[in-house]
């Protein structure tokens, strides 16, 4: 059973005193029975955790849709309804980043600048995995590339194949911003960047020789590929690094 503490929520009045609502506290307490169970174990049903936490029926059921809105409570109907642990997955969390990024005037080029940086360094440390299953997979995305004859599906396979040298790397928060910059590219460019038959070409190309190099274990090359290919993205954009996009 996992033991994840979580800090607990308060609020402070104007008198500087700390108090929460019924309501979130509930809540609170919702939560902190997800996070001590292992993801999707059932909690109880609704007049179980009525007697356990001591609230009225409309308390309960308020406090269940914040937890439910965070992603770490799932609260089922029918025979087998109930209250069940839930954990927020990678798509939750990106949406939610990409949304805060763009509130505070985040720009594709300020995602490309991250993510061309911490691309090098995923594809070098991808290319010292020996897992057996991650290097097949890899390959696996490696060779669908040259069937994408479309934008779309292009973009479909590039970002497979970014995340799986993000997993072989080894280090979640480079598979969180990758993530987040396909997010950025997708919503402001959506298959532009691919239309072209001899774009799809050099991009699939320079992907296939940045799966090689990993799979031959040369973190170097790898870095390599991976710089260019970034280079070439740019230009694709209609942008430099030293100024924004030169693209409406």
């Amino acid at each position: 059973m996992a033991n994840i503490s979580r800090k607990k929520i308060s609020f402070e009045d104007e008198a500087g005193s700390e108090r929460g609502t019924l309501v979130v506290r509930t809540a609170d307490r919702l939560i902190d029975l997800s996070l001590s169970s292992n993801d999707g174990a059932f909690l109880g049903g609704e007049d179980d955790l009525l007697r356990q936490l001591e609230v009225s029926r409309p308390t309960l059921r308020q406090a269940a849709k914040i937890a439910e809105n965070d992603r770490l409570l799932s609260v089922r109907r029918g025979p087998r309804g109930g209250f069940y642990a839930a954990r927020p997955d990678m798509g939750d969390a990106i949406r939610a980043m990409a949304r805060h990024l763009r509130f505070m005037g985040t720009s594709l080029r300020d995602t490309l600048v991250v993510s061309r940086i911490l691309s090098q360094e995923a594809a070098g440390a991808a290319a010292l995995c020996t897992d057996p299953v991650q290097r097949e997979t890899l390959a696996r995305l490696s060779a669908g590339l040259a069937d994408c004859d479309t934008a779309r599906a292009m973009i479909r396979q590039e970002h497979q194949v970014a995340m799986q040298i993000a997993e072989m790397s080894g280090n979640p928060l480079v598979k969180l911003v990758i993530a987040i910059g396909y997010s950025f590219g997708v919503e402001e460019q959506g298959p532009k960047i691919h239309e072209s038959a001899e774009q799809r070409a050099q991009n699939c190309a320079l992907l296939q020789q940045i799966c090689d190099a990993i799979l031959d274990g040369d973190g170097e090359i790898a870095r390599l590929l991976t710089r260019r290919r970034s280079e070439k993205i740019w230009q694709w954009l209609g942008m430099t690094a030293e100024a924004g996009p030169a693209i409406s």
